[in-house]
């Protein structure tokens, strides 16, 4: 299981690497797409709109379930990873880099804190 140490973490299995002070960069982890299956499908419902903390921005639509996709930080979906639309089996493959979901900018830097660490979320998905 592909848990990097240099990524921030929430308890519904999305991930994020911070960018910038005004960018981060969010998807799902190598323990939710194994859990979800092959992925067929991403929806990204907010796409440029402010979004709060745990609020569904979407969906991840696999072989046997949708599962929501829960924004980790509030802030502003600001641009959807467009190779996602024509192949979506790179959250399965490449959770971590070229399957990357959303960037989030202009987004709440106190809340930051409150993310998971690796050895954190490691805890939580018993590994």
């Amino acid at each position: 299981m592909n848990i990097p140490n240099n990524l921030k973490y929430t308890k519904d299995h999305e991930w994020i690497l911070i960018k910038s002070e005004n960018e981060l960069i969010c998807g799902i982890t190598d323990y939710a797409q194994k859990e979800l299956g092959d992925i067929v499908y991403v929806d990204i419902e907010k796409l440029g709109e402010k979004t709060e903390i745990e609020e569904v921005f979407g969906t991840v639509e696999a072989v046997k379930t949708v599962s929501d996709l829960f924004m980790p930080i509030t802030g502003l979906v600001g641009s959807f990873n467009e190779e996602l639309e024509n192949n979506p089996q790179l959250i399965n493959s490449d959770p971590y880099n070229k399957g990357w979901i959303i960037k989030i900018i202009d987004y709440d830097k106190s809340l930051v804190e409150n993310l998971l660490s690796s050895e954190q979320y490691k805890d939580l998905i018993g590994i």
